[in-house]
């Protein structure tokens, strides 16, 4: 087996138990769940073992399979960076790569990781604009840039898009709003409770639940804040204002801390949704640090992302 097909088939695996759902490991590798289920078939096959177990509610890994994972996971690991320096030792990337970024996310996640960049290739000198307009964010500055983080659906199919890593939201608020208010059961009573949202321009995917085989919205009628800055409204449900629906890479330490409980999340985290964190750049052939840079980011914040990681194992749900 080649590399890259190596690489792939050990990526979607692990997908497949991250999500524990062939369908939900298909929107992120853009295949149906019929294929993922015959790739995974093929997988056992040549090595002989059952990897996972099925059943209509979902899928587990058997004994073997999380064996089998914890290997795969090092070895996709491994052929990320052996591809990374193969690439540096090609030619050493010299020169500066513009990046434009969503202000949270690039203070959170994005500058820690391009400072750890920039001490491995000496070389390469990164201009970082932290930005929270969303038509910059669209890649309307592609060009005086060499790429821009965006976060959400692609609305604009001429740029090239590079996948860095999946997008989970979580209905969350803090102890002190949920003691006065009571803890919610189930979706259709959000509406009787206070919420935060965004101004005008919400997530398509945010306060939407599977309800009789359908996506549907349920969302608090009072919206006692509404803004266009995801750290605005961190602040608002910290201060116990209502619950708001917002992603695992904004909240997961004050999760991790009890500052924010997570509501209906009794069986871990909710699937990614089908957009994610992209880099976009306007042609398709990058130039070998601009390369390189994406390859370590995705490295970097992908398949699991850490935060999302760091809830796997450090939150306990239900």
């Amino acid at each position: 087996m080649q590399t890259d097909a190596l690489s792939e088939q050990f990526g979607l695996f692990l997908d497949v138990l991250d999500t524990g759902s062939f369908s939900a490991a298909a929107r992120r590798h853009a295949l149906t769940p019929s294929a993922v289920a015959r790739r995974i078939d093929a997988l056992e096959r040549s090595f002989g073992v059952q990897l996972v177990s099925r059943s209509t509610h979902a899928i587990r890994p058997t004994t073997a399979g999380l064996a089998f994972a914890e290997r795969a996971r090092r070895i996709v690991h491994e052929l990320h960076l052996a591809r990374a320096e193969a690439a540096a030792l090609d030619s050493t990337p010299t020169g500066r790569i513009r990046i434009d970024a969503p202000t949270p996310f690039g203070r959170r996640h994005l500058a820690p990781a391009l400072a750890e960049f920039l001490q491995a290739y000496p070389g390469v000198d990164i201009q970082l604009r932290l930005i929270d307009s969303f038509v910059d964010l669209h890649g309307a500055h592609l060009g005086e840039v060499d790429l821009v983080l965006r976060i959400g659906p692609m609305a604009d199919t001429r740029l090239v898009a590079t996948p860095l890593a999946p997008m989970v939201r979580v209905l969350c608020a803090s102890p002190d709003y949920l003691r006065r208010r009571g803890m919610p059961s189930a979706p259709e009573e959000l509406l009787e409770h206070d919420g935060l949202d965004w101004d005008a321009l919400a997530p398509p995917h945010a306060w939407r639940f599977e309800r009789d085989g359908k996506r549907q919205l349920f969302r608090p009628r009072r919206l006692r804040m509404v803004a266009n800055n995801a750290e605005a409204l961190l602040s608002g449900v910290l201060a116990g204002l209502g619950i708001a629906h917002l992603p695992t890479w904004l909240i997961s330490d004050n999760l991790l801390h009890g500052e924010l409980l997570p509501l209906f999340c009794e069986s871990g985290l909710p699937d990614p949704e089908p957009s994610g964190i992209y880099a976009l750049r306007l042609t398709r052939e990058a130039d070998s640090r601009t390369r390189l840079l994406l390859e370590f980011l995705r490295t970097r914040f992908g398949p699991v992302p850490p935060w999302d990681q760091a809830l796997r194992s450090g939150l306990i749900f239900g």
